[in-house]
């Protein structure tokens, strides 16, 4: 059987902010096989609440993105739980004694996986959705003449000051479990686990979604159902300090970030030099378009494209609109001139 990810070690990593990265590993898989010119290489990045296994749903045959013609590799962020993260570091960086990893540092790991482990030279497109479409602005950034076109969907190139807020909210619902105790926790905090779900799904889709009632095209019949729904994925399917420090990393996150632009915002999306087509979703309210369309102003081979859908930032999530999906699917196929 195909393990669903595999492990890359990285050693003691060194970070943005001067700390290290104790015994640090990169998750991550591959799909297909590289051309023999080097040219077909694909870096999908992981998602907020995602796995290299949850970017599955944005690839396949027939679709703009083919294991049957491109090499497809999907690193996992830090903090995912399967790449280094609070539940699986040594017991002097577990819980809430993780470092802030930022998105610097997680480009800079990344970067080692493909050039040095896995001997790429070039990447002919970055994609992906939310924090993975943060990372993509990152790489062309970090790294622009590896990179020859990005596309990054319902997702900014700096953290709003409003998206800040939003995540401190959600992280005070959480934190406010009387079982937190600091991150030092005996028992999950599944109160704050709970609460932490209900207040993202307000934000994960739009004031349309909830008129139009478009929640029964997911199988809830009331609001009641969907809240449920999404308690339960936070109190099975995430550790609450893993959730905080990718909360962390997405609220630190700024393309200038580092030594190349020290927070010159501009410079650093004046020399992004690959081909982007930027992706919001008109009724996203994490990442609204107006900051992508700022974006697209100050990049020099930028496309703002956004997508009209009530589904707000989960019209991006596979199987929920179809019309998305194929946008999507087109404007991949633009990018890698096919």
């Amino acid at each position: 059987m195909i393990p669903e990810f595999q492990i890359y070690e990285l050693g003691d990593l060194p970070l943005l902010s001067g700390e290290v990265l104790k015994e640090a590993k990169i998750a991550y898989q591959t799909y297909g096989t590289v051309s023999e010119t080097g040219d077909n290489v694909i870096i999908m990045p992981t998602f907020y609440t995602g796995t290299n296994s949850r970017n599955e749903g944005f690839f396949g045959p027939g679709r703009a993105i083919d294991p049957a013609r491109h090499l497809i590799i999907s690193p996992n962020l830090f903090g995912n739980g399967r790449s280094s993260s609070p539940s699986n570091a040594p017991a002097q960086q577990s819980g809430p004694r993780f470092p802030l990893v930022q998105m610097w540092d997680n480009i800079a790991a990344q970067h080692r996986l493909i050039r040095d482990h896995l001997g790429i030279e070039k990447i002919a497109l970055v994609a992906g959705w939310s924090m993975a479409g943060c990372q993509s602005y990152q790489w062309a950034a970090q790294y622009p003449d590896m990179v020859r076109a990005i596309l990054p969907f319902c997702a900014s190139a700096k953290t709003s000051p409003h998206n800040f807020v939003f995540l401190e909210g959600v992280k005070a619902a959480l934190c406010a479990d009387q079982n937190w105790n600091g991150g030092n926790y005996v028992n999950p905090p599944e109160a704050g686990l709970k609460a932490f779900g209900r207040v993202y799904a307000g934000w994960a889709f739009s004031q349309t979604f909830f008129r139009e009632g478009l929640y029964r095209q997911l199988g809830f019949q009331t609001i009641e159902e969907l809240l449920r729904d999404w308690e339960q994925d936070h109190v099975l399917g995430w550790d609450a300090n893993d959730l905080l420090a990718k909360l962390a990393t997405w609220q630190a996150g700024d393309v200038s970030t580092g030594p190349l632009y020290n927070g010159d915002y501009k410079l650093a999306l004046g020399a992004i030099n690959a081909r982007a087509i930027l992706m919001p979703c008109t009724q996203d309210l994490y990442f609204p378009p107006e900051d992508n369309e700022i974006e697209a102003s100050l990049m020099p081979n930028a496309i703002f494209r956004p997508y009209h859908s009530p589904w707000g930032h989960c019209a991006a999530n596979p199987g929920n609109d179809a019309g998305f999906t194929a946008q999507l699917d087109a404007n991949i196929r633009e990018l890698l001139g096919e």
